[in-house]
This record gives structure tokens, C-alpha cells and sequence, in this order.
């Protein structure tokens, strides 16, 4: 159920596009059908409570949970979070043609932002942990995680000590956590925005949840973006492709230490991730031990004294 206001001068039967709004998420448009009676208040608004599915610009239903927006994109909703779309991908896209950072940003609004994607299982978390390791000592630091449906990365940066617990915050995204780092990065720009200005931020970290090789972040919500895969998925990944491997300012080749183990061939993976991503940068690392986070680090800060002005210190 959802509350609706609306003027009393709108007959509800004449309703086309509302906007739905949830503190976490913003606005999103919303076709609904109503299925209830109304009950006028006080006020100058109509108060609707009902339970709203979507509805297609012919007028017939998309199924519960998905409608057709007023920009033309379906949008669909689902556990219990807010309304989102998805932006179609094409292509695995081109690391020369990947979107640049934003010029425009104010990093006094908020710092400048570390984007961490990948798939499950490949080591963001642990390298959350290590770049908040390796930084902390000489940079205000705060991090935010993202989870499907628990908290779990968000309490082991908290458990191993990466930085104050108060620093620290968890999301939880539902069943589409790429949508909340590209379509709808509201989740994530608001604890970001929160912890920046609370602890005077240098630099901000931002884990995604687990995710497809589709998955990639948005430059308006990601100032430099690491992606991170691992030899355990078999020396094929780097040519599967995929924006986060392709258009990343960075890609992580994680676990290397256990090509052996799963007949991973590093050499043919050099070979695909060069050639997928025209020359541009990537480490072979093992996170866990240390391996690779020192190259790491020294790209991170490269890419935030050049957007910034200022200097490593």
C-alpha cells in the first residue's frame, strides 16, 4: 500500500503519470491504476491509500510491479523498494569512449568518490578494507556499502577496524543493486553527501553490491571507478567484456594466486584485458595479501589530484 496526495481539482479517474517518492530513493514517475475509494482532508489534497500496479499507455496492465514511465522506459518495482528502469546496454562499450568525470562537480558538496563494482565474490569488500588501510593514516576516509538484502560488508569493514564504525554505512539495494550505482543513485548519494560533509572528506569509497558484468557506475555518482573480477571465473572473463571491464578507469584482476588451482591462464587474461580495454590500465593483484594494493592506491591518487588540485600527501 502507498500513499498518494494529490489536488482535489485532479479527478482521480483522469490520473495519467503521478510521481512516486520514498525519502531513500527521490521521485520516480509512476502510471498507476487505483483501486480504492478517497477520502477528502482537510487540506487542499485528496488522500489516497491503496495498492497501485502499473499500467501501460494502452491502459493494460504490465503485471504487478512494472508500468510503463512517461519517458517510454518500463519501470518496474519489487522488494519493497522503489520504482526503477534500467538503462539499455548495447554494446561492452569502448575504455576510449567512456564517460568522462564529471568538470563540473563541486567536491565541496561532496568528495571526491571511488566507485568499486564487480561480480560476487571477487574481493571488493577486501579491497575496501585495504585501500581504507592504506589511506586512513593521511586522508579523512568514509566508506558506503551495498548489499542485496543484509548489512554484511558494511559490519566487516566495521569488525576489522577500516575505519570508525561512524564512518561507515550500509545500504541494502534489493534485487537490482547495479540500478542503485547507475539509474537511480539516490541511495548511495545520500549517505555519501552525509558523510562527506560530517567528517570533511578527502576521499569517499563506495562498494557496489555483487553484480553482472553489465553493471557499471554512474560518473554522477562515481568520480573514479575500480572494477574488480578474478581468475576463479576462468581466464575468459576480460574477453567476455562488459562495461565494468571495458569502460572502467580501472580493472582489478584479483586471486592470482589461485590460477593454478583453477587452470587460469594470466598470461591469455594480460593479453584479453589489454586488447578489451585498448591499452588501458589494469593490476594483477591478491588483495588479501597485499599484492597489487600499493599499484592500487598510487592510481586512486593519481586520478583525485588531478580532478582535485591537490596534492598526495
Amino acid at each position: 500500500p502507498l500513499e498518494v496526495r494529490i489536488p482535489e481539482s485532479q479527478p482521480t479517474g483522469g490520473i495519467k503519470v503521478l510521481s512516486f517518492h520514498s525519502p531513500s530513493f527521490g521521485f520516480r514517475p509512476w502510471r498507476p491504476r487505483i483501486t480504492t475509494t478517497t477520502a477528502a482532508t482537510p487540506t487542499t489534497t485528496t488522500t489516497i491509500t491503496t495498492t497501485i500496479t502499473g499500467e501501460d499507455a494502452a491502459g493494460k496492465g504490465t503485471g504487478a510491479g512494472s508500468w510503463v514511465g512517461e519517458d517510454g522506459r518500463v519501470w518496474h518495482s519489487h522488494d519493497g523498494l522503489a520504482p526503477h528502469s534500467h538503462e539499455p546496454i548495447y554494446s561492452a562499450g569502448d575504455f576510449s569512449k567512456r564517460a568522462p568525470p564529471l568538470d563540473s562537480r563541486s567536491f565541496a558538496d561532496r568528495a571526491f568518490t571511488v566507485g568499486i563494482g564487480g561480480p560476487v565474490g571477487t574481493g571488493k569488500t577486501a579491497l575496501m578494507l585495504a585501500l581504507c588501510t592504506s589511506l586512513r593514516d593521511k586522508y579523512s576516509l568514509a566508506a558506503v556499502t551495498n548489499d542485496i538484502f543484509t548489512k554484511e560488508d558494511g559490519e566487516f569493514l566495521v569488525k576489522h577496524g577500516a575505519l570508525p564504525e561512524e564512518r561507515i554505512r550500509a545500504v541494502e539495494t534489493g534485487g537490482c543493486p547495479h540500478a542503485a550505482i547507475r539509474e537511480d543513485i539516490s541511495i548511495n548519494l545520500g549517505p555519501l553527501e552525509e558523510l562527506s560533509n560530517l567528517y570533511k572528506a578527502d576521499l569517499l569509497l563506495c562498494e557496489s553490491g555483487g553484480d553482472n558484468l553489465a553493471a557499471n557506475f554512474s560518473r554522477e555518482l562515481a568520480d573514479y571507478i575500480i572494477y574488480i573480477i578474478d581468475v576463479s571465473g576462468g581466464d575468459k572473463i576480460p574477453r567476455k567484456g562488459g562495461p565494468g571491464i571495458t569502460q572502467a578507469d580501472l580493472l582489478v584482476i584479483n586471486k592470482t594466486d589461485l590460477a593454478s588451482a583453477v587452470g587460469a591462464d594470466l598470461a591469455v587474461m594480460e593479453r584479453d584485458a589489454l586488447r578489451m580495454r585498448e591499452g588501458g590500465p589494469f593490476v594483477f593483484a591478491q588483495v588479501k595479501h597485499g599484492v597489487g594494493v600499493e599499484e592500487i592506491v598510487d592510481h586512486v591518487l593519481r586520478a583525485w589530484e588531478i580532478a582535485t588540485g591537490n596534492r598526495r600527501r
